[in-house]
């Protein structure tokens, strides 16, 4: 029942901030999220290496900026997407992704839960929303389930930061005392923005997140530190 309330309380959050969120988001990261993002589908799709994919799931997928991604580096490379599938538990963030993409599908569901048939997916993307997931072991399983064997699951995160010295300090000053602020100036929600760096400290770090997708079934192929280990991409295979 906690998890369930907690979780509940995260998804709401997300429904208070939509209207914002993608100003919020470029602000906050001054636009660097975007070479990671492409980053994060170029690399997949050497992996892939093939020029037809039949469907990428983005799970988390908020108002779908990492759909845009997907889609526009797979025409530079010359890839052709059958379907791209947004997934999210958030209906207002669903809501604002419809508009931008009218031509992609989206479903309201959560992580844990996907409706979605086994094996049927080529490539399941997460990104900046598996630290938002309670019950990340179960949510593990289900990309399992639904990433078919060989396919890849893609995640960029705000993964936890063990180290030390000034850049640490730095960084750490940046999240807990300024984010938030601005954070709150754009969004009128303050709580949201702290909430952030917090997360951050209570997740997990790079190497804890390979060790749970390994007991899940999944390979590690890749993994790079983005911006002083602020962001980390991992690429994953379904064995």
């Amino acid at each position: 029942m906690e998890t369930c309330s907690k979780q509940k309380k995260i998804i709401q959050m997300f429904d208070d901030i939509a209207p914002t969120y993608d100003k919020a988001n470029h602000i906050l990261s001054m636009g660097i999220d975007i070479s990671w993002r492409k980053k994060a589908c170029d690399k997949t799709y050497e992996f892939i290496a093939a020029k037809e994919v039949g469907l990428i799931i983005d799970v988390a997928c908020g108002t779908g900026d990492m759909i845009g991604f997907w889609r526009k580096r797979a025409k530079k490379k010359e890839i052709n997407i059958k379907r791209v599938l947004g997934v999210d538990p958030s209906l207002k963030m669903l809501n604002a992704a419809k508009k931008k993409f009218s031509d992609t599908d989206f479903v309201e569901a959560q992580a844990v839960n996907l409706p979605l048939p086994n094996a049927c997916a080529d490539i399941l993307s997460i990104s900046y929303g598996i630290r938002n997931v309670i019950e990340r072991q179960k949510a593990f399983k289900e990309f399992a389930r639904v990433v078919k064997k060989g396919g890849f699951v893609v995640i960029l995160e705000f993964t936890k930061d063990d180290k030390k010295g000034v850049l640490h300090f730095l960084k750490q000053f940046y999240l807990h005392k300024i984010l938030p602020l601005l954070g709150a100036l754009i969004s009128k929600n303050y709580e949201a923005y702290k909430y952030l760096p917090d997360s951050i400290n209570g997740f997990l770090t790079a190497s804890t997140l390979q060790d749970e997708l390994k007991e899940a079934g999944f390979k590690t192929e890749y993994v790079k530190s983005f911006s002083f280990d602020i962001s980390t991409l991992l690429i994953a295979k379904k064995c």
